[in-house]
């Protein structure tokens, strides 16, 4: 079984040779697939290289990794498999950078609690939060007369 890993933090214009030259100078039997914008069809500054060898993919990390290529600092890291990653749900959208935190990891200030017997007296849950926002309000108003 091979062992992906991530290349990272690549030069936008880059020789593939010079870079599997890089790869070739720690072992031979890696292979490397930058990965290209679908629009302009040059590199988004990352790839993958598939490693047999799992001391080989070690080495590679540890010779490589942070080493000089373009200007550019490399990140080599052991690539997580694309099942053990969290995936969005329906209608959500993954969080990249720059993004806001998913509604699961906010705190939940207006959580709706659903019950299997409703009291006809209570108020509706789903507004419970805005109910007592009300309330505050109308407490602390005060009316001059």
């Amino acid at each position: 079984m091979s062992i992906r890993l991530y290349v990272g933090n690549l030069p936008q214009s880059f020789d593939a040779k010079e870079l599997e030259a890089l790869f070739e100078s720690v072992g031979a039997g890696v292979r490397f697939k930058a990965v290209n914008d679908r629009e302009t069809g040059g590199c988004r500054g990352f790839g993958f290289a598939n490693v047999d060898d799992a001391k080989l993919a070690d080495a590679v990390i540890e010779q490589l990794n942070g080493r000089d290529f373009g200007g550019n600092a490399l990140r080599i890291e052991i690539s997580e498999r694309r099942d053990s990653r969290p995936t969005a749900g329906p209608g959500e959208r993954r969080a990249g950078a720059g993004a806001a935190p998913s509604p699961a990891s906010r705190k939940a200030v207006n959580k709706v609690v659903h019950a299997d017997s409703v009291d006809a007296e209570a108020p509706d849950p789903r507004w419970a939060g805005e109910l007592s926002k009300l309330k505050s309000l109308l407490a602390n108003q005060t009316v001059g007369v």
